[in-house]
């Protein structure tokens, strides 16, 4: 028994993410000797931990080692701090290399796909401990997971065509699957987030949990409706933003309220303690099986997309990355309207257009 051979492919000294075994809890709390989860954190906090090249390489290599690891139990795939699971790709890089180098990004997506299938080539249950945002290929490596337990702070969403790409990194193909047709198609076209009570209530995620403070006690993300009520329309609104004097006062609560994310961690715990109590075999042979559902359309699909992705980084992509990591924080956005003008007139994609519908071109002609 102390012979094993090692099946990992490199031997990895994380740097850019952080990778933790942590002792597996019982039923009871208790911990138990000899078997781990193992934690896979994402860790560039002061951007929303968006990954680079470099963390996506090493997910990779941290999902082969957890699903070769014998004593693990569990993966629990989450991030640092309680603002953001991850916000995608890290749009800084995008911006300043791969912007206008389609042959560049295009080898940066193969790594990508390969992030994604690791996730669903781990041979251990995937938990997204989702402790903030996770929106646009957060969002999409988080639903490659096998179950999602978030923080009712949370929000969920795409960004893509807002930002100049398409949501075509898993999102086309696992949201569907997930909450329909109708409503898949309005999140990743419109780029309007759910709150985690939308997701909850969508079946976007398994659990939620509350995370905010006051007076000792926890309470309910106060910036959503948490009763099923109806609008002036008579839909459904559960889960949606508050409004007006609402939101304003929701916001009050936010500012006096502390977070604590020990709620979270226990229905994390919780549900690995469930899995703890099953035949592993068996565990991941059904794990393996529903996972084939996603793996349809992701295999069918991820390398023509990756493609177009890539050749996209010469004219929309490039505008969009350009225009929120260069424009004014109250605007990172291109000037949509002007830009559908000139497309509309025959106009080229070159740099005179990114000038023109550019918020940072604009910033400084005034």
């Amino acid at each position: 028994m102390n012979n094993l051979h090692s099946h990992n492919l490199v031997e990895t000294d994380f740097k850019e993410i952080l990778f933790e075994k942590r002792v597996c809890l019982d039923r009871d709390s208790t911990p138990v000797a000899g078997l781990y989860n193992a934690w896979i954190i994402l860790n560039n906090p002061k951007q929303f931990n968006s990954y680079t090249t470099a963390a996506v390489k090493e997910v990779i290599l941290a999902f082969r080692q957890a699903s070769n690891d014998r004593s693990v139990v569990a993966v629990v795939f989450t991030a640092i701090g309680d603002k953001a699971f991850c916000t995608g790709g890290n749009t800084k890089e995008y911006a300043e290399y791969y912007s206008g180098n389609p042959q560049e990004y295009s080898q940066y997506m193969r790594l990508f796909n390969d992030m994604v299938s690791a996730i669903f080539l781990c041979e251990k249950p995937v938990i997204c401990r989702v402790n903030g945002m996770r929106i646009g290929g957060g969002q999409e490596i988080g639903m490659a997971c096998d179950f999602s337990i978030a923080s009712d702070m949370a929000r969920f969403g795409q960004a893509g065509p807002k930002h100049g790409s398409a949501p075509i990194g898993g999102a086309t193909d696992f949201l569907p699957l997930l909450v329909g047709v109708e409503r898949a198609m309005a999140s990743l076209t419109l780029c309007e987030p759910w709150t985690a009570h939308q997701a909850y209530y969508y079946g976007v995620i398994s659990d939620l949990a509350p995370v905010l403070k006051l007076n000792g006690k926890f309470v309910v993300n106060p910036l959503v409706v948490t009763d099923r009520i109806t609008d002036e329309y008579g839909r459904i609104i559960f889960g949606s933003m508050k409004t007006g004097e609402a939101l304003a006062k929701a916001k009050e609560i936010i500012a006096s309220a502390e977070t604590d994310l020990s709620m979270l961690d226990k229905a994390v715990n919780d549900l690995i303690a469930k899995i703890l109590h099953t035949f592993p075999n068996c565990m991941n042979k059904t794990i393996s099986e529903v996972r084939k559902f996603k793996l349809e359309h992701w295999d069918k699909n991820k390398e023509s997309s990756r493609e177009w992705l890539a050749l996209n980084m010469l004219s929309e992509a490039k505008a969009g990355f350009r225009a929120f990591n260069y424009g004014p924080k109250d605007n990172r956005e291109v000037d949509f309207i002007k830009l559908r003008r000139l497309l509309a007139e025959g106009h080229e994609w070159n740099e005179e257009l990114h000038e023109i519908i550019s918020p940072q071109f604009q910033k400084e002609k005034v």
